[in-house]
């Protein structure tokens, strides 16, 4: 009751109206109830002056049930100079009421619930047959309460409160009243707030979906849209509907509820529990707390079993014809992945991801999408019983996570796509994907991705006029916008950044002019970069990508003599890259030190151990010695000392030393407000035509980030996934085993959509003799 005065003083001044409520603030601001009534009898005080503005017209507060809860806000209320009046005088008050007064009523079942048939209320035949009733509230109260007090549970096939269809007649602006104050705005209508004491979402209010926090106590609910947002401003209801109320007085709550149990701690601590109920010694007062007595509910709260098997049928109705998606992962890419799938209300969405902030921000943004706080790497079973519960499962995790995702996925029978490599370890797998009967796409992003499927859509086309493939190159690169590209490593982090450093150490084999040529891992691939002029005023660069020469089976290119998959960055990139390798830090070794259970280390004390000095030591002792171990590369040191790995900040808690360094710059090198990023690849594909003459075939994606939207990145990534997904849930995809996009049926229709997302490409020939 405290926290809705506070929030109709807030609702009314966005109303352009300053009431004596302003001065009562939420209850967790006051150190136990006593302050918090004075507050109001203070408020009510002003009122009582005749302070409150004439404009708002008199005021009625309707309590509904007759429990404690209601009870309570009713007790608060009487600190208010207050008028309790029947249901049916209301329409009265709240036209020529006293505006030194308040007015409120409490309302039963009798005042609002009438047969379907006979407009008649008998409490006998409704308990029996509650579903042959109807509720009068929003023709007969609601249109006369300025704030219902809601303490009232609902039970399924009884008659609601209030619907949404309710809401937007009852939010339809009220006629301009004859002695309305000049000057002074009039209320939009006058149902302006409702308390939910019953946090009951779904229930006898039905457009109460989710249910506020102490910290975000207020939400407006828009009938006309049928959306709620976090403010008290604009069109709407003020809604309020906080599930852990007592936790805002803590102290008190806590030691009334220790007073109250306390005579009967005694008896509880010597009573038996495998005992029957009947046997024991219980005073009444006990013996009607207990809920539950060797396994089965009590007499008393049988009514319990009831209301789940309702509820639990509900949702099953309400699930029979929708599909279940569990998405693994809350970054970057997951906002496009979400928005997409949203679009189809037949698809409920859970989200699972370690990351707890972010879950919080998507929940907010999506109303079918359900969240679960949960690291999935540590926790298998619970992993397993999530993938049991739905029909897809998308992985936006790192790629080293996918075969376990993928083993609860064939253990459960759940198809499965995620955006990353096919990897050696997922191959394994194909026998029992296959075994188990369910799809598993992979390589379904950007890059691999997009990349094979515009490649695909150019060879199948060559085919289908004769034309053989002689020579196929691809370079794709995730970048900041040239004009944020203002730091040592020309590069922002869009994506998983630990993926992106342990890119540069691996190993990487193509194929030139008919010769194979193998790069081993550890940082040989920085030595192999190669100048990108295909778009001059960009300044690339770029190196070779994992196993090029795979790919030319499953694209049907044996003929061609070049074959080369690569990465692209900004001039100076490799070089800087190239110094972290010598000094150790894209190990992605296990690191004991590094671990939450040890004392934290200093960047600065990392270093010493990397590069083999004493601790302690001095700044330019340190400094010398990592130069020294650079080789004597300047630019190298300036990266180092730019990014603070000299310093005393403390290295962040990881598995590994390139984990650590990940999750440093993905603190040193986000992107800011305002900051873009842009996809750039190009795919250069050679022809030889039946003809004979040569054909060079360049297809170019450039794609560049939104402001206040979506990163190039996650749009590249994240849409095509979700497309795929989407197409495996509506059986568009329904290959069995492991799935990647080269065949006509899948990448024809994902390129097709992405265009609709601002996803375009360029491609153009040169015809050689």
């Amino acid at each position: 009751m405290i926290n809705i005065l506070h929030g109709l003083g807030l609702r009314f001044l966005a109303l352009g109206h300053h009431t004596p409520f302003m001065h009562i603030g939420m209850a967790h601001n006051y150190r136990n109830s006593s302050q918090a009534v004075q507050a109001v009898r203070d408020a009510g005080y002003e009122i009582s002056l005749g302070l409150m503005p004439k404009s708002v017209g008199p005021l009625t507060f309707v309590f509904t049930g007759t429990g404690n809860v209601s009870k309570g806000a009713q007790e608060m209320f009487n600190a208010l100079p207050c008028e309790f009046v029947e249901p049916h005088e209301l329409k009265e008050v709240s036209r020529s009421g006293d505006l030194r007064k308040v007015y409120g009523t409490v309302l039963s079942r009798h005042h609002h619930l009438v047969r379907k048939r006979d407009g008649l209320y008998d409490p006998v035949d409704y308990d029996k047959h509650p579903e042959l009733y109807t509720s009068r509230f929003s023709t007969d109260i609601a249109p006369y309460t300025t704030c219902l007090i809601n303490g009232i549970y609902w039970e399924q096939h009884t008659p609601r409160l209030l619907s949404r269809q309710d809401a937007q007649k009852l939010l339809v602006p009220v006629r301009s009243a004859a002695g309305a104050t000049e000057g002074c705005p009039e209320l939009p209508h006058k149902l302006l707030a409702i308390c939910d004491i019953s946090a009951d979402t779904g229930g006898s209010i039905e457009f109460m979906t989710e249910c506020t926090t102490i910290d975000s106590p207020f939400c407006m609910y828009d009938a006309d849209q049928h959306i709620i947002h976090d403010s008290v401003e604009g069109s709407g209801i003020l809604m309020c509907s906080i599930d852990n109320l007592p936790a805002q007085l803590p102290i008190e709550a806590t030691e009334y509820f220790g007073d109250m149990l306390f005579p009967y701690i005694e008896e509880m601590l010597l009573s038996e529990g495998s005992e029957p109920l009947e046997s024991q010694n219980y005073s009444s007062i006990v013996r009607d707390a207990v809920i539950a007595s060797n396994g089965s509910l009590t007499a008393k709260y049988e009514y319990i079993q009831k209301l789940r098997e309702s509820r639990e049928y509900a949702q099953s109705l309400k699930m029979g014809n929708k599909k279940r998606v569990l998405l693994l992962g809350s970054g970057y890419v997951s906002g496009p992945v979400l928005e997409y799938l949203t679009r189809d209300s037949n698809v409920d969405i859970t989200v699972a991801s370690v990351m707890k902030e972010q879950l919080e921000q998507l929940m907010k943004k999506y109303s079918n999408v359900t969240s679960v706080h949960i690291d999935v790497i540590k926790h298998e079973e619970k992993l397993s019983s999530l993938v049991k519960k739905h029909d897809l499962v998308i992985s936006l995790l790192p790629y080293s996570a996918h075969p376990l995702v993928a083993k609860k996925c064939i253990d459960n029978k759940v198809n499965l796509v995620t955006a990353s490599y096919l990897t050696p370890a997922m191959k394994e797998l194909q026998e029992s994907v296959e075994a188990a009967g369910i799809t598993v796409i992979s390589e379904m992003g950007l890059d691999p991705g997009l990349d094979h499927m515009l490649a695909m859509e150019c060879i199948d086309k060559a085919k289908e006029v004769g034309a053989t493939v002689v020579s196929y190159t691809s370079f794709c690169g995730g970048l900041p916008a040239p004009e944020h590209s203002d730091n040592p490593l020309r590069y922002k982090f869009s994506w998983s950044p630990q993926g992106v450093l342990l890119n540069t150490v691996q190993s990487a084999t193509y194929l030139k002019n008919g010769e194979i040529i193998n790069i081993p891992a550890g940082g040989a691939l920085l030595d192999s970069v190669t100048p990108m002029d295909f778009f001059p005023g960009l300044n690339l660069e770029g190196f070779p990508n994992r196993d090029s020469t795979k790919y030319a089976e499953p694209y049907g290119i044996q003929t061609a003599h070049t074959l080369l998959r690569g990465t692209l960055r900004y001039k100076g990139y490799s070089k800087t890259m190239g110094g972290f390798v010598k000094l150790g830090l894209i190990n992605p070794d296990p690191y004991p030190l590094l671990s939450s259970t040890m004392p934290p280390l200093t960047w600065k004390e990392l270093m010493c151990k990397l590069v083999g000095i004493k601790l302690p030591a001095e700044y330019h002792v340190l400094k010398e010695a990592v130069f020294s171990k650079l080789e004597k590369d300047k630019s190298q040191l300036e990266a180092v000392e730019w990014l603070g790995l000299l310093g005393d900040e403390p290295v962040p808690a990881a598995d590994s030393i390139v984990g650590a360094l990940a999750k440093h710059m993905e603190m040193k090198l986000p992107f800011g407000t305002g900051e873009r990023d842009m996809i750039v690849m190009r795919n250069e594909i050679g022809l030889r035509h039946p003809s004979g003459h040569l054909e060079d075939k360049f297809i170019d994606l450039v794609v560049y980030g939104d402001n206040k939207g979506y990163s190039a990145m996650a749009k590249t990534v994240g849409y095509p996934t979700a497309i795929a997904a989407k197409m495996v849930l509506d059986g568009e995809i329904d290959a069995k085993g492991m799935v990647i996009p080269l065949t006509k049926n899948v990448y024809g229709p994902i390129l097709e959509r992405v265009r609709a997302e601002g996803i375009v490409y360029s491609t153009r020939s040169v015809i050689k003799q």
